[in-house]
């Protein structure tokens, strides 16, 4: 038996959870210069962009996006940035993606920075499911959720139209 849709956010309410999560960034990097913002591709890649536009808005800090690419259903040994190391080596990063769910991608992240020496680190999601099989955690959250198992979050980025709906 097919489940209905339900949307958990609309446009306005993506838009307003990016836009508090970008201030509670700066807030939490208010002494530091420059700061790296690490989107896990593709979804976290379109949220750090958005909140990289938000914070030159509100702030002085320099950001920097970086992308982050793995293979979401196996990532052990894939995941790959579009940064050299030493170009986050000792500054404030940030790992950013749309959905926290058993938090495999986001600890298979986590694990790839801290082979370098990092100033802080801090992750953030749009969507904090609270099935997670590792023990990782979303400093910067939009909403949280509690869902069954077999329901599932999606993030639709659509110009004029995202949405996060669940399945």
């Amino acid at each position: 038996m097919k489940t209905a849709v339900q949307t958990i956010l609309n446009h306005e309410d993506i838009q307003n959870k990016i836009r508090r999560i970008a201030y509670q960034i700066y807030e939490s990097n208010v002494d530091e210069q420059e700061i790296i913002l690490a989107g896990i591709a593709l979804n976290g890649y379109v949220i750090a962009e958005r909140l990289k536009a938000i914070l030159e808005e509100v702030s002085d800090l320099n950001c920097t996006l970086c992308k982050v690419t793995m293979n979401k259903t196996a990532p052990q040994g894939t995941v790959e940035t579009s940064l050299e190391s030493k170009e986050y080596q000792d500054k404030s990063l940030v790992l950013i993606d749309d959905v926290l769910n058993s938090g495999t991608t986001l600890i298979y992240g986590v694990k790839h920075f801290l082979d370098v020496p990092l100033k802080k680190f801090k992750t953030a999601v749009l969507v904090n499911r609270n099935h997670k099989k590792y023990p990782v955690k979303a400093d910067f959250k939009g909403i949280s959720l509690s869902t069954s198992l077999q329901e599932r979050v999606k993030v639709r980025f659509k110009p004029g139209k995202d949405s996060a709906v669940l399945e």
